[in-house]
C-alpha cells in the first residue's frame, strides 16, 4: 500500500474520501480521416475508461468515471514502432489500477489527486522504466493517469451529490491554493486564503464557440481529394464543414520545418475562411520549430502581405519542443507579436511558471493531463495574467464532457477546441443521444445544457454503451 512520504494535509473534514477500488477498460476507436501529429499520423486510438469507488469517513461510497484517449503519437513522439509504444501505455494503465486501489491518502479529490501526482506517479513511472531502453515519457504517464484522476473527481461529486465544480472551495477543501502552488518570484500574487473557485467562471456558460482543427492532411478544397476519402455522410472538405457547423474558429496544423509550406497553408485556409464568414484563426506548429525566428518571420510576412489574416490570428500554439527545461528558448519576441500558448510542454504549474519567465503568455489546458493538474495550472496562470485556452485530444465518448466542463469554467480566450466529431463521430453516438449539444457543433458552438448534476454531469451517459470485460480490476 502506498503511503505519502511527506505530510499531505491536516485532514479534518467528514467529506474527505479515499479510493477503495479501481477498474480499467480499453475501448478502441478508428478515425474516418487520418490526423497528422508532427511527423506521425493517427488512424486509431485506444481510450482508457476507468471506474473508481471512493469512501468517506462514515463509510459511504460512490463510483466515478473518467476517460482519456491514449494518443500515442502526441504523448510519445519517437522512432519506436507505434505498437510498441501503444502496448507500453496500456501496460502502464494496468499498473495504475493497483496503485490507485492501494492509495491510502484521504482528502478532497483535488488533494488526493495532487498527492498521487507528487509522489505515487513519479515512483511508479521510475519502477516501470527500469531496464527499458526507451523510457515511458512523463507526458505519457500523465495521460495514462488522467482517466483515474478524472474518475476520482467525478466520484467525489457523486458521493456528495454536487457538481464537482461546486466543491472547489473552502467548504470542502482542507487547504487553500498556497498548499499546492507558489507565486512567481517577486510577484505580488498570493494564494493564501484563495481556492480554485475564486478563479473559475461561475455560473458557467452553456454554449461555447467551437474550434475546428484543420489537420495537415485535411483536404481544403476539391483539388486536394485523392479518391480515398470516406463517403459516410459527414463532410470532408473544409468549406463543407464550415457551412454545416457554422464554424467561426479554425485551428491550422502546420509542419514547423517548412516555412514556405506553413505560410502558404495558413494563407490558403485563412482566405477560404474569410470567404465563408470565419472570424478567428490559430496556428499549431506541432512542437517542431527550433528557433523563434522561424515563427517571427511567418508572422511578419503575414502582417505585411495579409494584414486581415494577421488580425484574425488569435494566438500561436506551442511551436517549440516538448521539453521546456531542455530547450529554454527566449520567446518574448514571438509573444510580442501574437499571444503564445504553451501546450505539450505545460505538464504542470511549475513548467507554466518557467514558461512565463521565458516569455510565454498563455496556456492551453487539457483534461488529459489530469483534472487536478489542469485546475492548478489554470489557477497559477490566471492569477499571473496569462491567457487560457482548453485544447482537445480529439476526445470522444465520456472524455468529451469533462473537457467541455473545464473550458466552460476556465474563462478561455475563445471557446474550446473540439474535433472528435471530425475524426470519429460515430464513436460517440450512444453518449450523443443523451447530450446532443456536446457532440455536435451548430452555429459555430457546442452546448452543455444537458451536462449537469453530480460529478461531471455524465448522467445516464455512463450506462450508454456496453463495455468489454475489465482489463484490470482491483478491490
Amino acid at each position: 500500500m502506498f503511503e505519502a512520504k511527506t505530510p499531505v494535509i491536516a485532514v479534518a473534514k467528514s467529506t474527505d474520501i479515499r479510493v477503495r477500488s479501481a477498474a480499467l477498460y480499453f475501448l478502441p476507436v478508428r478515425t474516418r480521416m487520418p490526423l497528422k501529429f508532427g511527423s506521425e499520423t493517427l488512424t486509431q486510438v485506444t481510450c482508457a475508461r476507468v471506474k473508481v469507488r471512493v469512501e468517506d469517513r462514515q463509510g459511504r461510497s460512490a463510483e466515478g468515471w473518467g476517460e482519456t484517449p491514449l494518443s500515442v503519437q502526441w504523448v510519445w513522439p519517437s522512432a519506436l514502432p507505434y505498437e510498441e509504444r501503444h502496448q507500453a501505455l496500456q501496460q502502464f494503465c494496468l499498473e495504475l489500477v493497483q496503485a490507485w486501489a492501494d492509495f491510502a491518502v484521504r482528502g478532497h479529490a483535488l488533494e488526493v489527486g495532487h498527492a498521487f501526482l507528487e509522489e505515487a506517479l513519479p515512483e511508479l513511472q521510475e519502477l516501470f522504466n527500469e531496464g527499458r531502453p526507451q523510457p515511458l515519457p512523463y507526458l505519457a504517464a500523465l495521460v495514462c493517469n488522467a482517466a483515474f484522476d478524472l474518475a476520482l473527481h467525478d466520484a467525489y461529486g457523486i458521493l456528495h451529490q454536487l457538481p464537482i465544480y461546486d466543491t472547489y472551495n473552502a467548504d470542502f477543501l482542507n487547504a487553500d491554493l498556497a498548499h499546492f502552488i507558489a507565486p512567481a518570484p517577486g510577484s505580488a500574487v498570493s494564494f493564501a486564503d484563495k481556492y480554485p473557485a475564486d478563479l473559475l467562471i461561475r455560473p458557467r456558460p452553456n454554449r461555447l464557440p467551437a474550434w475546428h482543427l484543420v489537420g495537415g492532411k485535411d483536404p481544403v478544397d476539391a483539388g486536394d481529394l485523392e479518391g480515398t476519402e470516406p463517403t459516410d455522410g459527414y463532410p470532408v472538405l473544409l468549406a463543407d464543414w464550415i457551412a454545416r457547423d457554422g464554424l467561426k474558429c479554425l485551428k491550422v496544423k502546420l509542419r514547423g520545418d517548412d516555412a514556405e509550406w506553413d505560410y502558404a497553408r495558413l494563407v490558403r485556409v485563412g482566405e477560404l475562411g474569410v470567404a465563408r464568414g470565419v472570424d478567428w484563426l490559430s496556428s499549431d506548429f506541432n512542437c517542431t520549430v527550433t528557433e523563434p525566428a522561424y515563427v517571427n518571420a511567418i508572422l511578419d510576412r503575414l502582417l505585411g502581405e495579409h494584414p486581415r489574416l494577421f488580425g484574425m490570428l488569435l494566438y500561436v500554439e506551442q511551436p517549440f519542443p516538448y521539453d521546456l527545461e531542455a530547450h529554454q528558448l527566449d520567446v518574448h519576441a514571438v509573444a510580442w507579436r501574437k499571444p503564445l500558448f504553451m501546450d505539450e510542454s505545460a505538464h504542470d504549474w511549475k513548467l507554466v511558471r518557467l514558461g512565463r519567465q521565458l516569455g510565454w503568455n498563455g496556456v492551453a489546458l487539457k483534461t488529459c493531463k489530469t483534472q487536478t493538474g489542469a485546475l492548478l495550472s489554470l489557477c497559477w496562470a490566471k492569477a499571473h495574467g496569462m491567457g487560457l485556452m482548453v485544447q482537445d485530444l480529439t476526445n470522444p465518448m465520456l472524455a468529451q464532457l469533462p473537457h467541455l466542463q473545464l473550458a466552460a469554467h476556465a474563462g478561455t480566450l475563445m471557446g474550446v477546441e473540439t474535433n472528435s466529431m471530425q475524426f470519429y463521430p460515430e464513436a460517440s453516438r450512444p453518449e450523443a443521444a443523451l447530450h446532443p449539444g456536446a457532440y455536435q457543433r451548430r452555429g459555430g458552438a457546442v452546448g452543455l445544457g444537458t451536462v449537469c448534476g453530480p460529478g461531471f454531469g455524465y448522467g445516464a451517459a455512463i450506462r450508454a454503451r456496453e463495455l468489454p470485460a475489465p482489463a484490470a480490476l482491483r478491490e
